[in-house]
């Protein structure tokens, strides 16, 4: 029997049911010790400890998890095979893969996410390294907590009748410039002047958002270069950029130190490093700075957006996509007051409302808007539209 807690969300929902985790890992020290970590949080409950993702299978209807962190690497079935039959079981399953950081790894990882995955987090590279890890603890169990209130939530709320092959999660209502959500939003009107350089900040949910929104803007980054700052670790951006590059049919890779910025270019900040935008001999050129992470995150879309501000101004256009935490805030004020224009992913279409939530609720947005519609939105201010 689960223990029913008084819990009130960061959005201010009440839930009175903890999160089931469960975790399907061959290596007993990684079991034993996230089950561990789970049991500790007052707002989880531990409801399976399994070795194999076929027992995992067989096991979810009957206990009925929110959230299922399954390990890449196993005998028998490796996570990649059980992860569509595990969502079969359970339609709504939030599934976190969890993987070592090797090439082959950061690929299925991303993989995963289009085959119905929620997320991704890398674990050290030994067993007995996960045991001492605080930041892999620290966060596992933020992705366990803000992606299992998200799938309550979901199942909480109403359900609409889709016809066939409707996507919810990717349709929303749109905030334009100069309105307002009940009054809850207030939206800053876009620059007269058409941008001349694209900022995209993401997190959660990231990967996805941006190989659908580079797929559908090539026109503009053929004339302006694009900035990406994704929460990843290293490896994982090398393959984030080659993704990028086949979706949108330009050139995208991670950038340089020093490397001049140029148009018809997507420059993705490499994993464990923040990227800046800095002048050197009178040219705009990418600065990567090893300082310490902002926001937990390195690398920050803060760092990104901070610099961006300093040499471009009003002449930037920010997106900030689905993420979790509050990263890209800071950036989007200095923005703001530079007189850039902001659109923020609206909650409906993200996985995790954090990042475009506390922009947008911070009064810094142009415009809050689904995920796709933020394509066409940036086509219009690139052609000199303000609406």
């Amino acid at each position: 029997m689960s223990i029913r807690l008084a819990t009130v969300a960061a959005n201010g929902l009440a839930l009175d049911e903890r999160i089931r985790v469960m975790v399907v890992d061959d290596a007993a020290v990684v079991r034993s010790t996230i089950g561990r970590w789970v049991e500790a949080e007052p707002d989880l409950e531990m409801v399976g400890l399994l070795r194999g993702a076929a027992e995992a299978i067989e096991q979810v209807k009957r206990q009925n998890p929110d959230v299922v962190i399954l390990d890449i690497t196993m005998p028998e079935m490796d996570g990649i095979t059980a992860l569509p039959l595990l969502l079969q079981e359970k339609r709504d399953l939030v599934v976190l893969m969890v993987s070592t950081l090797t090439r082959r790894n950061a690929e299925i990882s991303l993989r995963a996410l289009s085959l119905g995955a929620t997320d991704y987090i890398a674990k050290p590279q030994s067993d007995r390294e996960i045991m001492g890890c605080d930041f892999f603890r620290r966060e596992l169990i933020a992705k366990i907590r803000a992606l299992g209130w998200r799938g309550k939530r979901r199942r909480r709320a109403p359900r609409q009748d889709l016809g066939t092959g409707d996507l919810p999660h990717l349709q929303g209502p749109s905030i334009a410039a100069g309105t307002s959500d009940a009054g809850k939003i207030a939206l800053r009107p876009f620059p007269a002047m058409p941008p001349r350089v694209l900022l995209i900040g993401a997190s959660t949910g990231g990967p996805q958002a941006l190989n659908v929104l580079v797929g559908t803007i090539g026109q503009v980054i053929d004339h302006v270069p694009v900035l990406v700052t994704q929460h990843m670790p290293a490896t994982f951006t090398t393959i984030l950029a080659e993704h990028l590059a086949r979706a949108s049919g330009r050139a995208a890779a991670e950038a340089k130190d020093g490397e001049l910025i140029r148009a018809g270019r997507i420059y993705v900040a490499p994993g464990g490093i923040h990227m800046c935008v800095g002048r050197r001999a009178g040219e705009t050129v990418i600065l990567l700075d090893d300082g310490p992470p902002v926001n937990f995150c390195k690398p920050a879309a803060d760092r990104m957006f901070v610099s961006a501000a300093a040499v471009w101004g009003s002449w930037c256009l920010a997106v900030v996509l689905t993420g979790m935490g509050c990263d890209g805030l800071r950036g989007a004020a200095s923005l703001a007051t530079a007189g850039a224009g902001i659109i923020a992913q609206d909650e409906a279409t993200s996985v995790v409302w954090g990042m475009p939530g506390r922009v947008a609720q911070a009064g810094l947005a142009c415009a809050v808007l689904p995920l796709d519609q933020i394509a066409s939105k940036i086509v219009r201010l690139f052609c000199g539209g303000r609406r």
